[in-house]
């Protein structure tokens, strides 16, 4: 009897393990389901913080590029007229050899090699001032434009074509990449009937 009371336990155990397998098989499926469920629910949350991230390291980017940009053109914009205080500084330099030049009297009694030397002298001064964005403004025959121009005097003129036009230069004027820093002093003609 001790071994069939034995056998009898042993099967009894089998079956209770067997239900008890059965049921944690069901408990194992529901309980997989809701972790699907909790999985599905924290991929959607890391989905959208992902994307979050990502709007936010491209928007971050986009900023840093933007800046670059900036800083460049800054950069060109300032070494445009790094050297204005210096160009404006050789404004007068400039004039004096016109005004030398201009008085042709003065100029002609001088002698010729001295001549040559002085003018070797202006045009490589104009040249490097050119090279570095210095304009000269002549605005002989323009509309006088009181924004633009210095009015020293006005002239009466005879054809009514030149009133409040330009007739003549008597300074002129200077611009460094666009930037006005020396308006022309002209004269202004006046038509009166």
């Amino acid at each position: 009897m001790n071994e069939e009371n034995l056998k009898k336990d042993l099967e009894q155990d089998i079956t209770i393990e067997s239900d008890d397998t059965l049921d944690d098989s069901v408990i194992a499926e529901e309980s997989m389901g809701e972790t699907i469920k909790k999985l599905r629910e924290r991929l959607k949350k890391s989905d959208a913080e992902k994307q979050e991230y990502l709007t936010g390291w491209q928007r971050a980017k986009a900023d840093m590029v933007n800046a670059r940009k900036r800083d460049d053109e800054e950069r060109k914009e300032f070494m445009k007229f790094a050297n204005g205080r210096l160009i404006e500084d050789l404004l007068p330099v400039l004039e004096s050899f016109d005004m030398a030049m201009g008085n042709k009297e003065a100029w002609e009694k001088a002698d010729k090699n001295w001549r040559i030397g002085v003018e070797y002298i202006y045009s490589q001064l104009k040249k490097a001032l050119l090279d570095n964005g210095l304009e000269e403004i002549d605005p002989l025959n323009e509309k006088f434009d009181h924004a633009k121009h210095e009015a020293a005097s006005y002239e009466p003129v005879t054809d009514a074509k030149l009133d409040h036009s330009i007739i003549a230069v008597i300074q002129k004027g200077y611009s460094l990449n666009g930037k006005v820093l020396k308006v022309p002093k002209v004269k202004v003609g006046e038509f009166k009937k």
